[in-house]
């Protein structure tokens, strides 16, 4: 009986090998298993996947990601692979695609067709290939498109999750997902070709499932989302991070102008000039055509010399970023390029120029209340006040009513130049209109500010209406207090200025504003003696004032 026993365990163990389809030892070489480590290099979790390109291509399951800051491959014949970054991931059906450095892999095929239902799939686990096992497709439902989500008859085992679910061609048809209870006789494995198919773009390099890990996201290999992917990193990641993205691009796409535009507008940013000049030159070396080389070399000039004067370069100039898109203009003339070079006449000090170029782009799709007050701002310059108050009044027409507050910043500029000119009246309009928009930023200041314009308009009641409201928002600022005092007496209020020139002096007894309009509204009032000593006050406080005054009333 012994002898038979033995002879049934061998002839059964002979049969469950042969009963393995002919491709498994192969395939058994493209899975792995895959480790993830925090920060500190402390182990987070361990899973399963498979190779899915030849230079390193993979996919597994998102989770042990979450929160990794480094991960590691184990192949098939135990060597280690370090992840180089991840090439997409989706946190819903908790798939991710990667590479790892520096490998030639063995790919497994992917199946491009749904397994029907009823087909035989085979479950192959990493490094046991004895331990492969089957059961019929039950479900093979569609999601996002025509991406089966498989329900199969097998139990899973320990320790599966990712690992490779194959039709009986030996082609990938799924990725095995974690079990709802381990050892159900049901498992589920989403799409492989969903898996293979993820991507990072210019969208969503920095999404939110993509933030879930620390581990570095790759550069798509198209050039177009790369570069979308630069652009909208810059205000996305920190620093560090966004200058190692800029060379992996350049790495990637050594020929391509924008690698070096992106990382001369770092250096010119860190103030190294040097650099930004060598890598400018670099991609106007590159680019065809050069025109919009030309034209963020010149503006990456005009930038610096206009905010970071402070640092001095001698390669560059305000000349320089003429010269540059004034190239860029002969190769390709553009309002935009136009325009910058208006911008660098204005800061050039060449009004007349500039002014020529912005009332030709108000002819062009740059049509603008930046261009309108541009041009304005040219006639200021020259002193030409009649055409600057025109350019204002064309650019407030630019807005319909009812305002929103993208019309502020011009009606404040537009009250400062009525008022510069004498239109006190037309100023103090401007303010309103700029106060009702702007109600929940206003501050004492501007208060204060109209107050002084409502003086010279002779709107007194106005501007002691102001100067109280000023006075309510910062009780403690001397000046209110004695510019108040000042408008009351100017218009007979003496009562009044006497009691604000007593809280002046309550808030600060050394200040000789409080000494000095407490005197004058006293002998105004009659009280002479009280007066001039205050105003005698005033005097030894450091008024120059003050002696005026008391020959004036003694």
């Amino acid at each position: 009986m012994k002898k038979i026993s033995i002879i049934g365990c061998l002839l059964f163990a002979v049969v469950s090998t042969f009963a393995q389809p002919g491709w498994v030892k192969n395939a058994s070489r493209s899975v792995f298993t895959l480790k993830t480590f925090a920060a500190d290099g402390s182990l987070i979790a361990s899973s399963n996947g498979f190779f899915t390109g030849t230079n390193g291509e993979a996919v597994s399951n998102f989770t042990p990601f979450k929160g990794a800051a480094r991960a590691v491959v184990i192949d098939a014949q135990g060597k280690e692979l370090q992840v180089a970054g991840i090439l997409g991931a989706n946190d819903m059906y908790d798939v991710v695609k990667f590479r790892v450095s520096n490998a030639k892999t063995q790919p497994l095929p992917i199946s491009s067709a749904i397994a029907p239902v009823g087909s035989v799939a085979y479950l192959l686990p990493y490094h046991e290939v004895k331990a492969v096992k089957s059961g019929p497709v039950r479900k093979a439902e569609t999601f996002q498109g025509n991406n089966p989500y498989y329900t199969v008859a097998l139990s899973m085992g320990e320790n599966q999750v990712s690992c490779p679910l194959l039709n009986a061609s030996g082609q990938v048809i799924g990725m095995m997902q974690q079990p709802a209870v381990l050892g159900d006789s049901l498992s589920y494995a989403v799409s492989a070709s969903f898996a293979d198919s993820l991507k990072i773009t210019g969208l969503t390099f920095n999404n939110e499932t993509l933030r879930l890990t620390q581990v570095k996201k790759l550069l798509p290999t198209d050039i177009k989302e790369a570069t979308l992917v630069l652009y909208f990193a810059g205000s996305q990641v920190d620093s560090a991070q966004y200058v190692s993205l800029i060379r992996d691009f350049i790495q990637q796409f050594p020929n391509a102008p924008e690698g070096y535009m992106y990382r001369a507008q770092q250096e010119t940013l860190a103030g190294d000039f040097s650099g930004a000049e060598h890598d400018m030159e670099q991609a106007l070396k590159l680019a065809n055509p050069k025109d919009d080389a030309h034209f963020n070399y010149a503006r990456m000039i005009y930038n610096k010399e206009i905010f970071q004067s402070a640092q001095p370069y001698a390669g560059w100039s305000l000349e320089k970023a003429l010269q540059q898109i004034q190239a860029a203009n002969a190769l390709n003339a553009q309002p935009t390029y136009r325009q910058l070079e208006a911008n660098i006449r204005f800061a050039m000090k060449q009004y007349q120029e500039a002014y020529d170029i912005y009332q030709g782009l108000l002819s062009t799709n740059l049509r603008s209340a930046e261009i309108s007050f541009a041009a304005a701002r040219c006639k200021e310059m020259q002193k030409d006040t009649t055409a600057m108050l025109a350019l204002m009044d064309s650019t407030i027409a630019m807005f319909s009513r009812p305002y929103l507050k993208e019309i502020a910043p011009y009606l404040w500029a537009r009250a400062e130049a009525r008022r510069n000119a004498g239109l006190y009246r037309d100023a103090v309009s401007d303010m309103n209109e700029y106060e009702t928009l702007m109600t929940a930023t206003v501050n004492d200041n501007f208060y204060y500010i109209r107050h002084q314009v409502e003086i010279q308009g002779r709107l007194y009641q106005q501007a002691l209406n102001d100067i109280n409201r000023a006075i309510q928002m910062n009780p403690n600022e001397i000046l209110y207090y004695a510019e108040k005092a000042s408008l009351e007496i100017r218009v007979g209020l003496y009562d009044q200025a006497i009691a604000t020139a007593k809280e002046c002096i309550a808030l600060d007894p050394s200040n000789s504003d409080g000494h000095l309009f407490l005197g004058l509204g006293q002998c105004l009032k009659g009280q002479k003696k009280e007066g001039i000593e205050n105003l005698r006050k005033a005097k030894e406080l450091g008024d120059t004032q003050a002696d005026a005054l008391i020959e004036k009333y003694k």
